[in-house]
């Protein structure tokens, strides 16, 4: 790559925005592209500008730092973490993270953490950071209860889809077909890795391939003695029927 760096700085406080930009204009390797006021516009502009440093708050509304290199997945750019807590981010980056760096942003370790990304550019290849990146992530995103939310990347474009608003998460290889409100919307993942993450009270698999919400569940149809399908009614008023496995029956029984 050329020496000169392109960038972005994502941050929603204006503020804080507009310090650590006027920062940079004291390292003129630092090319800003972009500025970004929240996560969606991140992801956007990652997929638009494709810049290769990412200066990225943790702490936003709607989407999170954590989630946004969540969502780039393999195309996130390297990242400096820029966060006003440092409770849990310099633990768990300390190792893993381009850097770090606590607000206020000082000029001097700025300067030391711009020192640090032009040697880990000239002597690593950016891909290996980025797993970094992606799976310390990972790790810090793991909830300590059930998620109450699922964001799904299409193109350019995020959906953040609501737990309460899905009925229904059907696999298929290894993607997941969300239905909620009325619309479906693919994810790459696991279904297993979904139903560990949400509300086990709320949510059963009833079938190899399908987990369903308990709240729009509206009754059990038998045609044989093997032969089940849970009868869902959604929120438009319609109707749907999914298949019942044997052993998703007792779980169904247990949790009703």
């Amino acid at each position: 790559m050329s020496d000169t760096i392109n960038a972005i700085v994502v941050d929603d406080e204006g503020h804080a925005r507009q310090t650590l930009i006027t920062l940079l204009k004291a390292h003129p390797e630092i090319n800003l592209v972009a500025e970004c006021e929240n996560g969606m516009s991140a992801v956007k502009t990652v997929n638009d500008l494709q810049p290769h440093l990412m200066f990225l708050d943790i702490q936003m509304p709607k989407l999170n730092g954590l989630e946004v290199l969540e969502l780039l997945g393999d195309t996130a750019p390297l990242t400096v973490f820029v966060t006003a807590h440092n409770d849990y981010a310099i633990q768990a980056f300390e190792k893993n993270a381009v850097d770090y760096l606590l607000k206020p942003v000082s000029k001097a370790r700025l300067a030391q953490s711009v020192e640090r990304i032009q040697q880990r550019l000239t002597r690593e290849q950016p891909t290996h950071y980025r797993q970094q990146q992606q799976t310390a992530a990972q790790q810090l995103n793991q909830p300590s209860g059930p998620i109450q939310r699922i964001l799904v990347r299409d193109k350019g474009d995020v959906h953040v889809i609501p737990v309460a608003d899905i009925s229904a998460i059907e696999a298929a290889d290894d993607y997941v077909v969300i239905h909620a409100g009325g619309q479906s919307h693919i994810k790459q993942e696991r279904l297993s890795r979904l139903e560990a993450q949400l509300d086990a009270q709320q949510f059963c698999r009833i079938h190899r391939s399908t987990l369903i919400n308990l709240d729009y569940l509206q009754g059990i149809e038998t045609e044989a003695k093997e032969t089940r399908f849970a009868n869902l009614k959604l929120a438009d008023g319609s109707s749907k029927q999914y298949a019942i496995s044997r052993s998703g029956y007792s779980k169904l029984i247990e949790l009703l």
